[in-house]
């Protein structure tokens, strides 16, 4: 059944009349919000790199590794929205730089990740765990590889890192710099660092094919050079 619009619109002036409904609204819109806990105040504070609240929150009592229901604590969500400020001042109150989210991101993970070099800095030096890995089976030197960031790199080839260590489809730094970099100047500087570094350049992907072939197949000449100079077969 279809109800004519002139009988619709006095129905909804009807409603909007009635005074239980008004007063049923007018409840409703006094209701108090829900107050956001501690932990949610502080995640909310290091999302938006508001540093005078995370003192605030610490000082009082609010624990610096608290999580979200996504398993993240302050420090991982500083570290997703590239907060350095924040990120600094919760790893210097003791955040867990290591602490994983339900996706195995941690700040130190997603940090080589992102290329935030100074919270991979300020996370090497807080006891960062070098073999620790992500989602897809890699260290934090292996998407800071793949998405060329080449001080990051830097950085972490001096840290002690695995340059061998393999991901889930067997590939390592210098293969993943290779497969999924662009061969532009920042993959060559980041092959050139991780040679330099003593990664192994013939130590081929879950099927065997090595570094050389991957860069000759891509037309990466100058990563080619680099890889033939230091003994790539």
């Amino acid at each position: 059944m279809h109800l004519h619009t002139s009988t619709m619109n006095l129905l909804h002036r009807k409603i909007f009349r009635c005074p239980i409904f008004r007063y049923l609204i007018a409840a409703a819109l006094l209701l108090p919000l829900p107050a956001l806990s501690s932990t949610e105040a502080l995640l909310t504070a290091a999302e938006r790199g508001d540093t005078a609240v995370i003192r605030k929150l610490l000082a009082s009592g609010t624990p610096v590794n608290g999580q979200d229901e996504r398993g993240r604590n302050a420090v991982l969500v500083a570290t997703d929205e590239g907060r350095i400020d924040a990120a600094r001042l919760l790893i210097e109150r003791g955040a867990d730089v290591n602490a994983k989210d339900h996706i195995h991101d941690s700040a130190f993970l997603l940090a080589g990740a992102r290329g935030h070099t100074e919270i991979v800095r300020m996370a090497l030096a807080a006891g960062a765990n070098l073999g620790s890995t992500n989602r897809y089976g890699g260290t934090a030197l292996i998407p800071a590889c793949h998405y060329g960031h080449v001080d990051t790199v830097r950085l972490l080839v001096k840290s002690g890192i695995n340059l061998n260590h393999a991901n889930n489809l067997g590939w390592t730094a210098l293969l993943e710099a290779i497969i999924l970099g662009n061969g532009g100047p920042a993959h060559v500087e980041i092959v050139r660092l991780l040679i330099e570094s003593g990664a192994n350049v013939n130590l081929g992907d879950s099927e065997g094919v090595r570094p050389l072939a991957h860069a000759t197949q891509r037309g990466q000449d100058a990563i080619a050079r680099l890889l033939q100079r230091a003994g790539a077969r």
